[in-house]
């Protein structure tokens, strides 16, 4: 039987503001480098897909919040939409994580 391989294109890159947000915090980076690599995902995708600066900088706060209380995940997320295949009708067939 053929192992079938983890499909990955719906990946998140690690953006420059989330970086300095966690190399600002040594406490919350440990945290982060706790999370497995979905819910290091799921909270990109998160603070990510937002559309206004200042929706995207209340993420970045409170994902420090949430990770200091013990949060694995972002609150009330139904999960990156990027991973679902029905997802593509919102953000394009061909588009790639960011």
């Amino acid at each position: 039987m053929a192992v079938k391989k983890a499909n990955t294109d719906f990946r998140h890159r690690m953006t420059s503001d989330i970086q300095a947000v966690l190399d600002k915090n040594k406490d919350v980076m440990k945290l982060w480098e706790k999370l497995t690599p979905l819910a290091r995902n799921e909270w990109i995708c998160w603070v990510t897909i937002v559309k206004k600066k200042e929706t995207r900088e209340e993420h970045l706060i409170r994902l420090c919040e949430d990770l200091k209380k013990g949060k694995r995940r972002p609150c009330c997320w139904p999960g990156c939409p990027h991973r679902r295949e029905g997802a593509k009708k919102w953000f394009g067939k061909n588009q790639k994580a960011k």
